[in-house]
């Protein structure tokens, strides 16, 4: 129960991570858009806590959870409206590359900082 609960909140605290990335300079981002980044991370954040993948090290867990989990998003951007200035190639690869890193990093809270590795 304590790793569920350490990545889940590790996931949310990324996810408003990520937002403000999203939202920095001079994009905007609606409520919608927000609400979808923000669960998306913490839904990650509960598949790491909940996952029980026989893997030899924690970051190689983290990275392939965070991978598969970025996946809808990144094909989300691929499948979405045009918008002028923006490549949806380019969003959809950052988008899974720093999914596989909050991935990581929520494995790294979780497992080694908080020491709730997977049973």
């Amino acid at each position: 129960m304590k790793r569920l609960i350490i990545a889940t909140l590790s996931g949310l605290l990324f996810g408003f991570v990520c937002y403000s990335f999203a939202s920095s300079g001079e994009n905007e981002v609606g409520f919608w858009l927000a609400l979808t980044i923000i669960a998306g991370r913490t839904l990650m954040g509960f598949g790491i806590g909940i996952s029980r993948f026989p893997m030899k090290n924690w970051a190689i867990h983290g990275i392939v959870m965070g991978f598969i989990f970025s996946l809808p998003a990144a094909f989300g951007t691929m499948m979405g409206p045009e918008v002028p200035g923006f490549d949806p190639q380019m969003i959809a690869i950052s988008t899974v590359v720093m999914g596989m890193i909050y991935g990581f990093l929520i494995e790294l809270i979780t497992s080694i900082f908080f020491k709730a590795k997977i049973k």
